[in-house]
């Protein structure tokens, strides 16, 4: 339990370090290798590439959240900001119209940050940023400019796991939450639903990279989080996403102590009905069964996540 808090990210702007990591953030874009999609396109200039995201941010929506997991809703709400598009683009994704249409609008630094101050003025415990992959530059550009006007709300990275290290690496002193979803894994599902094969090596990488920084899940005594990973995993029909080898994993190579959140809420969505077994919702033994199996893996630590 923690009993004190102060953002990472405060000290590191206060040294400068937040300066570099900005610039550097904002090179890798002229020739675009932010994740393992390797592009390689100039964002700078208005070109895209899979994301469909060219040098400013694309928001569909930001708001006080209260459907998150336990410690980071409190009384207030989480403080989320959605971003539109998306580096994975699962075929079954629960937010089609975002992750694939765009729905949402493009913003500058400075409106990206007036968002993070609003929700901290509406009282959210935290600024949680939904599918931020594509925009690591734009968020610390952005971050730099609400420090300057007050922000000191821990912040959330809420990914699909789909990270590049490297670009990770430049969050370290940014982030105190990272929420990766460890969707799949077999390679091939990956690769049948996203079209990315190499998804399980780059989400094992990527999360011991954000247990490096962070380590476990640390909470303050209001039951709050202020430090560490809360890892979310999507249960699939018929066990497609390999849910006793993923929480196996987690127990031996990340920490037996991992804070996991067991999801039961798939539904059929976007394109499911191309891929074999997709085409229906989950079961509540379905459901069990994935608890028993996190359970039996060692995984101690659960979000109270029921039944639908």
């Amino acid at each position: 339990m923690m009993t004190s808090f102060k953002a990472v990210y405060l000290e590191t702007n206060a040294s400068g370090d937040l300066d570099s990591k900005i610039a550097e953030a904002r090179s890798i874009l002229e020739d675009c290798v932010l994740c393992p999609r390797k592009c390689r396109v100039n964002r700078s200039q208005g070109e895209t590439g899979i994301c469909k995201t060219g040098a400013n941010a694309v928001v569909c929506s930001f708001h006080p959240h209260f459907g998150e997991e336990s410690p980071l809703v409190g009384a207030h709400g989480s403080g989320t900001i959605f971003f539109s598009h998306c580096n994975l683009l699962c075929n079954f994704c629960q937010n089609y119209e975002i992750s694939h249409g765009g729905e949402g609008r493009e913003v500058s630094d400075g409106q990206l940050a007036r968002m993070m101050l609003a929700l901290q003025q509406e009282g959210c415990h935290n600024i949680n940023f939904v599918t931020p992959s594509h925009v690591v530059p734009q968020i610390l550009s952005a971050l730099k400019i609400a420090v300057s006007a007050g922000l000191h709300l821990p912040l959330v990275y809420n990914t699909s796991a789909y990270d590049q290290v490297e670009t990770l690496g430049l969050l370290e002193g940014v982030f105190d939450i990272y929420m990766p979803d460890f969707k799949f894994w077999d390679p091939e599902m990956a690769l049948l639903t996203c079209q990315a094969r190499d998804y399980p090596e780059v989400a094992r990488t990527a999360l011991a990279e954000m247990q490096r920084q962070v380590g476990d899940l640390v909470m303050d005594a209001n039951g709050l989080a202020r430090r560490g990973i809360l890892l979310r995993h999507l249960v699939l029909p018929d066990d497609l996403a390999g849910t006793r080898e993923i929480m196996g994993f987690v127990y031996k190579n990340i920490s037996p102590h991992t804070y996991v959140n067991i999801m039961p809420q798939y539904r059929p969505c976007g394109r499911a009905w191309e891929t074999k077994g997709l085409n229906r919702a989950i079961t509540a033994a379905e459901f069990e069964a994935a608890i028993q199996a996190a359970a039996g893996a060692g995984i101690i630590r659960f979000d109270q996540r029921r039944w639908r």
